[in-house]
């Protein structure tokens, strides 16, 4: 019965727009308010939060966010974006190819699905408008495809998961390639349909692309050269050894910054303030939630919330696919209404322990989780991607989300496929 209450405070709680960090601290307090021998008091509920914010792993996200600003601010989608358009511009729906495997590779720097959408969305979305695409498709393409940045590595998702299930994030990021790779190859189908079928304006295109080629590949290869090495230098670090996830969202720091102002030359020492600024307002809030989802979670514990709700899984589903199909029902209502961060923390805890006992990997079940979360980001009424891509475009949210419904479709065929085969995930994570 004190699971049910908590429950529905914090659902209600949600409902009043109460923010998720005050939300889950008055739903930690409520079993002491309730039960004077509850052993949790507030002085628990501070400890915890303080606890679980001590973290060496922690630091990675503040880097990464970090990083991703300053590659935004210095112009570095841009430069990968040129380098694919260049290739991929001519042919067949290579424009919005260009566009995918964009986010694809920033968010291999950012880390972040809405800063990849911020990111790369500013930048093509005008220049692909201006070449006779649909506005409101090219809008939803960037919104959906803007999710792969929390499933390609280094992603801010992957650490909270890690942190949460004591699962190795380097073999979180290392899952996480196949998937990321996987999905962006479905999207870049749907793109060649899409523009077999309503045509493109191959004069228009031609003529931006031109422009690139009178360059010559070899200057506007030089150009991204430095903007593509930024991925393979961040996961080179990690897959090698010679440095962990944390100290390579360091080094991602110190090389955002020197190809910024040194290479580029997009950034000036003074604009360092307002980066700092910016940096602080995107991580602060993730750090209350962080802090406070951390003793909610051992409140639960305490409540053995994780293990009734394990017993009532697994008696009522028999099988590990059922199990994973109930899982995946759960991961996708709740990334409708939650927040990625919050939703990893929230759940890992209570879903982990039943994917265990079912026999699922836990590398396997994070990949799972992500990219259920993943889709989240572009299903109303949250869909916070669709929020970054409406304010770059002042196209109402809704339309983008109908546009952007054969694009999620095809993410939700992915997410079964991935599963049902877990060696896609595993491969290269050696599981």
């Amino acid at each position: 019965m004190m699971a049910l209450w908590i429950m529905l405070l914090f659902v209600v709680l949600l409902l009043l727009s109460v923010p998720i960090s005050a939300g889950l601290s008055i739903s930690s307090l409520l079993p002491s308010l309730l039960d004077p021998n509850f052993p949790v008091k507030g002085e628990y509920i501070i400890r915890s939060m303080l606890g679980g914010i001590d973290s060496f792993p922690l630091l990675a996200i503040p880097m990464f966010v970090l990083s991703g600003i300053l590659m935004a601010r210095g112009g570095v989608s841009k430069r990968l974006f040129d380098i694919f358009a260049y290739f991929l511009g001519n042919r067949l729906a290579g424009m919005p190819c260009a566009v995918i495997i964009t986010c694809l590779f920033y968010g291999a720097i950012s880390g972040s699905a809405p800063a990849t959408v911020a990111a790369v969305g500013s930048m093509t979305i005008p220049m692909l408008v201006s070449m006779g695409y649909d506005k409101t498709f090219i809008t939803a393409l960037v919104a959906v495809a803007g999710g792969l940045g929390v499933i390609i590595p280094p992603s801010i998702p992957f650490i909270l998961y890690g942190m949460a299930s004591r699962t190795s994030v380097g073999d979180m990021f290392m899952a996480g390639i196949l998937p990321g790779i996987f999905i962006a190859l479905l999207l870049i189908l749907y793109s060649l349909w899409y523009c077999k079928r309503y045509g493109e304006d191959k004069e228009k295109i031609h003529a931006k692309i031109s422009i690139l080629h009178q360059k010559g590949f070899k200057k506007v290869f030089l150009d991204s050269f430095w903007a593509l090495l930024t991925p393979f230098i961040i996961l080179g670090c990690i897959y090698s050894g010679i440095a962990s996830p944390t100290e390579a969202a360091v080094i991602s720091v110190f090389y955002a910054l020197f190809i910024s102002v040194f290479i580029y030359k997009t950034l000036k020492l003074k604009d360092m303030k307002a980066i700092l600024v910016e940096s602080i307002r995107t991580f602060a809030p993730l750090l209350f939630i962080l802090a406070s989802a951390v003793a909610f979670s051992r409140v639960l514990t305490l409540l053995q919330i994780p293990q009734q709700a394990g017993e009532f899984i697994l008696s009522n589903f028999h099988t590990k696919l059922s199990i994973l199909l109930i899982m995946n029902v759960i991961l996708l209502a709740v990334g409708m209404v939650m927040d990625t961060s919050p939703a990893i923390l929230i759940l890992t805890p209570i879903l982990l322990p039943i994917a265990q006992g079912a026999g699922i990997n836990p590398i396997h079940f994070g990949i799972i989780m992500v990219v259920n979360l993943a889709i989240g980001f572009v299903t109303p009424p949250i869909g916070i991607n669709l929020f970054v891509a409406s304010s770059l475009t002042d196209i109402e949210v809704f339309k983008i989300a109908r546009k952007a419904l054969p694009l999620v479709l095809i993410f939700l065929v992915a997410l079964l496929i991935l599963t049902l085969v877990p060696q896609i995930s595993l491969l290269l994570a050696g599981g």
